[in-house]
């Protein structure tokens, strides 16, 4: 079997081979004048357009293959571009041969108008690949390469930007990929008891929206037996523990598995803290993980709510709910589910609901370090939230996370940190110094190991 080394240098040596035949075509005048190249090199280039396979990146699904291919046409257009735009300057300081019939300046204008056809169409079948098949690109990224395009320098810079965003994806995908095959049969995610998802306010894991991003496939090629609450998109906090003590008792008789795993984000934690107290419910309950979960309340919520004429927030709420009954929620309550999230609410909510022995209760907080790295609305509540309560996942407040036997508090290096949104993977995006797909997967191992 060949060596990974020798396999990189094989494919870079075609990266190279490819970089020479489009040279060698863009500038297919001046050879075909001399040696009659054309009708060999002209052949290749078509084929290396349509079929640019050699990638150093190793891509193992059709939607990376794709994406690394449109990285290799890039990085071969600024290599040949590169290599065009010296021979055309030295052709017309009489340093480069051909001999004389070809050193007139139509020669190597034609030249040159040619050549820039020929990498234009290298460019767009590299940067529509990529554009088409990444997903790390995102809106932003993909702006800054449309507005930057045309103007000098800055599409040098957004370019290689778009380049290196793709290869780390590339990259980073088939490394997950790859572990994810090599450890499948260790099913590290098969607990005892199956996992329930719960989600949190203002969103939905059911019909027309996928809240838990990347993560549940992650966690289903690990063994894990997923889930989901099915519940509201927002209601009182009483109202959404009736919904999921409902949602485990049905999963316990349809299924007969006895309990279940309850991983809530955010709100998601307060209702299943919530629905233990109700009958019958915390016997189906082996353990209970609390993630990014106002345990103690959001204090710029009580603010908000003193501040906010009770005109308008009737109106806001009439106009939410009015919007989540057509996607499906029988009896949304905007108001009731934002009331249950102020510290003066968690307060009095944790008076009355004590931690029910026999259940095993964790928790997860993290921390955003920039409002900027938040995206919105985050980048806004993240300045709201550190006036109020000082650092914060960008809704909830360090010291509002920790519940339970034990406690993760989790941020990236760097000035980024890890958001509110960032734990269920809301933008699919890959983090530096973070993969949350695979904090998942650990944390369920972890209650695998544990006997849950």
């Amino acid at each position: 079997m060949k060596s990974k080394p020798f396999t990189v240098i094989v494919k870079f040596l075609n990266i190279l081979l490819y970089t020479a035949v489009i040279f060698l075509s863009a500038n297919t005048y001046i050879f075909y004048r001399l040696w009659n190249l054309a009708p060999v090199i002209l052949p290749l280039f078509v084929w290396v357009n349509v079929a640019p396979v050699f990638s150093p990146l190793r891509p193992v699904t059709a939607r990376l293959k794709n994406c690394a291919s449109g990285w290799q046409l890039l990085v071969m257009f600024l290599a040949s571009s590169a290599l065009s735009i010296c021979f055309f300057v030295g052709g017309c300081l009489g340093l480069v041969p051909p001999a004389t019939p070809l050193e007139a300046p139509s020669f190597w204008v034609i030249n040159s108008l040619l050549a820039i056809l020929l990498e234009a169409v290298v460019f767009w079948n590299g940067i529509i690949r990529v554009y088409v098949s990444s997903e790390q690109l995102g809106i932003k990224i993909r702006a800054i390469g449309i507005i930057c395009g045309m103007i000098p320098i800055a599409n040098l810079v957004a370019l290689g930007i778009i380049l290196r965003t793709v290869y780390r994806e590339v990259a980073f995908e088939n490394m997950r990929i790859l572990r994810n095959e090599a450890r499948k049969d260790d099913k590290l995610c098969a607990t005892k008891y199956p996992i329930l998802m719960v989600h949190g306010v203002f969103f939905r894991d059911f019909r027309y929206f996928n809240y838990w991003g990347r993560i549940p496939r992650d966690l289903e090629q690990n063994g894990a037996k997923i889930y989901y609450g099915n519940h509201q998109s927002a209601a009182s906090v009483a109202d959404s523990a009736q919904e999921i003590a409902d949602r485990i008792l049905q999963l316990v008789k349809e299924t007969g598995c006895e309990k279940v795993n309850v991983i809530g984000h955010s709100k998601g934690g307060l209702d299943t803290r919530a629905a233990l107290q109700l009958p019958g419910v915390a016997e189906h309950v082996a353990s209970l993980t609390t993630v990014s979960t106002p345990h103690r309340g959001c204090e710029f919520a009580d603010y908000l709510l003193s501040k906010v004429p009770k005109r308008e927030q009737q109106r806001l709420a009439k106009l939410y709910n009015g919007a989540l009954r057509k996607l499906g929620d029988p009896n949304p309550d905007f108001l009731g589910s934002v009331k249950d999230l102020t510290a003066t609410a968690c307060s009095e909510f944790n008076e009355r609901t004590p931690d029910v022995p026999g259940v095993y209760y964790q928790s997860v907080g993290t921390k955003l370090k920039t409002a900027g790295s938040g995206q919105f609305p985050l980048n806004f509540t993240y300045l709201l939230a550190r006036h109020f309560s000082g650092p914060n996942d960008g809704l909830v407040d360090e010291t509002s996370f920790p519940w339970g036997e034990n406690y993760q508090f989790l941020t990236a290096e760097g000035s980024r940190g890890i958001s509110h949104g960032d734990m269920i993977d809301l933008n699919r995006e890959n983090i530096p110094d973070f993969d949350v797909r695979e904090f998942y997967v650990q944390l369920v191992h972890e209650l695998k190991e544990k006997g849950f």
